[in-house]
């Protein structure tokens, strides 16, 4: 590096030479700590003996040089570390050339940083990510390599993007996924997204399963239960003593699909599990087999507690909740222990209730079905409790006709509903029923009472949403332009029909784009800003019309 020279010469002087391999024999702390200070306030001072102001700050930065070169010259070279095993083959075809560009684009976008204040015309790509990545894996493409990088930093930001992001990466993101510790979520996390394994070959499963990663397990248990539940059911015995219990958890959860029978001896023997949650897990998921031992059990516990009470003609509901919570009710899964400011007797009637088969109280009430069931008046405040765990049966069963008789009526008022009386249960029931229904429902309820709190269930629909649906969210929309509001007292129900509408509806929305005259008592400017809005969704839909497209081209 080049010498530092004292302003008035052109080279250093035999002295200041002299003085600058002093100084080299200085501690590099105590050469930082005097360039900190300033060499006027803090001289190195080799062996005791200052440096002349005048030579001083020539022998700091010398002193510093000669040390950067003793460093360098003393670094021994590392030893090379073992090349990573390739990632394994990916089959899926690439992406047509137009797509790929999109998705640099959308991925680009992300990192962009945002401008803050009204968000204009232009349509938000970043929250085009998650249906771009859902409709390329629909079509069973491969992520470009170039592009999993910033892919991988994306879910990573966005743990809504992960699923559909780890699916879309395939093997070969999992692979660079094992090479960054900023991308270990994808080893550790839930394996949804993951490629799905072969399963094959018998010998490749049992060494996958027995010395592949957490996510890589599961993912293959998965797939294997999608294939043959008795199969994926022996594969997870074969090591479910040895697992921790937060694999045990995760693993049980993987029961869900292809449930039935031929799993009950297996969930029964985890009811002994000594991790509660384990415990509780196959507590829920024995309750949703109807025929199982643990739902009778929990039957007959339920119908000492609720029956019919005859008054003439008159039929109503008589409730009396448990006194105790035995060991025997615990190991069946009910929570001693009330949540705070919850009682004991109605959390445990409760937790009886919802593992009950829904079927049991259509017989207890003499063959009345649902709709007549739940209509029936309950007796001292006790019909809150007993709709919210039918409701949780309902659920928890994915039985259609319970969850339509707790829906009720669309138009009617939720606080008069025989059923539930919450959006947050009336969107968990509509998840219950087929697509079709559900959107008609939701439908009827927009018409009924407007958008304020329709944003829950709409999120519930299937996209992109059905004629009717559409129609309804649009013409509430329209109303509320006309009732003088800002667009953004509706701006979750506008971002999800951004993103739900159907694209084709486009060209019927752009006569709302047309900004209109102020009316009287309206908020200032608010014509404007909901043309803007109106902008914005047809672009958007427009937007994602192209992207489905140019997925589509060969």
């Amino acid at each position: 590096m080049p010498r530092t020279t004292s302003p008035t010469t052109t080279g250093p002087t035999t002295a200041s030479a002299a003085v600058s391999a002093s100084v080299g024999s200085l501690p590099w702390e105590e050469l930082v700590t005097s360039a900190l200070l300033g060499t006027d306030r803090r001289p190195p001072t080799p062996r005791g003996n200052p440096v002349p102001a005048a030579d001083a700050p020539a022998a700091l930065l010398d002193a510093a040089a000669l040390h950067t070169v003793r460093q360098r010259a003393g670094l021994l070279p590392g030893a090379p570390e073992a090349r990573p095993a390739p990632a394994a083959p990916d089959p899926r075809p690439a992406l047509p050339e137009a797509a790929r560009q999109r998705l640099a684009h959308l991925l680009a976008d992300r990192a962009a940083p945002s401008g803050g204040g009204r968000r204009g015309t232009a349509p938000d790509l970043t929250e085009l990510i998650p249906q771009w990545l859902a409709s390329a894996n629909r079509k069973g493409f491969r992520a470009p390599a170039a592009l999993l990088p910033p892919l991988l930093d994306a879910a990573r930001a966005r743990t809504d993007l992960r699923p559909q992001a780890l699916a879309f990466a395939g093997p070969r993101g999992l692979w660079l996924a094992g090479l960054n510790p900023d991308w270990k979520f994808a080893l550790r996390g839930s394996a949804s997204g993951a490629l799905q394994p072969d399963t094959r070959d018998p010998d490749a499963v049992r060494r996958l399963w027995e010395e592949g990663l957490f996510a890589e397990r599961v993912a293959l248990l998965d797939a294997v239960r999608a294939q043959d539940p008795p199969a994926g059911l022996a594969l997870l015995a074969t090591t479910w003593p040895a697992e921790r219990a937060e694999d045990r958890l995760m693993f049980l959860d993987s029961l869900r699909s292809g449930l039935g029978s031929d799993d009950e001896p297996f969930l029964e023997q985890a009811l002994s599990d000594r991790s509660r949650n384990v415990r509780a897990t196959a507590a829920e998921l024995l309750s949703a087999l109807p025929a199982s031992a643990l739902a009778g059990r929990m039957a007959a516990r339920a119908m000492t507690c609720v029956s019919p009470d005859r008054t003439g003609d008159a039929v109503s509901i008589a409730v009396e909740a448990p006194h105790e919570c035995d060991a025997g009710m615990q190991r069946d899964g009910v929570a001693a222990v009330p949540p705070t400011g919850r009682g004991e007797r109605s959390w445990w009637l409760g937790q009886l209730v919802e593992a009950t088969p829904l079927g049991i109280w259509e017989e207890r009430f003499g063959g009345r079905p649902a709709e007549e069931v739940v209509a029936l008046p309950v007796a001292d405040d006790w019909a809150g409790e007993l709709h919210t765990a039918w409701c949780r049966a309902a659920m928890r069963q994915r039985n259609p006709q319970w969850a339509r008789a707790l829906l009720g009526r669309p138009a009617a008022p939720p606080a008069s509903s025989p059923g539930a009386a919450s959006i947050a249960e009336r969107s968990k029931l509509l998840a219950i029923l087929d697509e079709t229904e559900r959107a008609s429902w939701v439908a009827g309820f927009i018409a009924a009472h407007g958008l304020s709190e329709a944003f829950q269930l709409l999120g519930v629909c299937t996209v992109p949403w059905a004629g009717p649906l559409g129609r309804a969210v649009v013409d509430a929309l329209d109303i509320a332009r006309d009732g003088g509001s800002y667009p953004w007292s509706f701006s979750g129900v506008m971002g999800l029909a951004e993103r739900c509408l159907d694209p084709a509806e486009a060209d019927r929305l752009e006569v709302l784009t047309a900004a209109q005259d102020e009316q009287e008592g309206a908020s200032p400017g608010a014509g404007g800003y909901w043309s803007e809005a109106f902008q914005r969704l047809v672009s958007t839909l427009r937007l994602r019309a192209a992207m489905e497209a140019e997925l589509m081209a060969a």
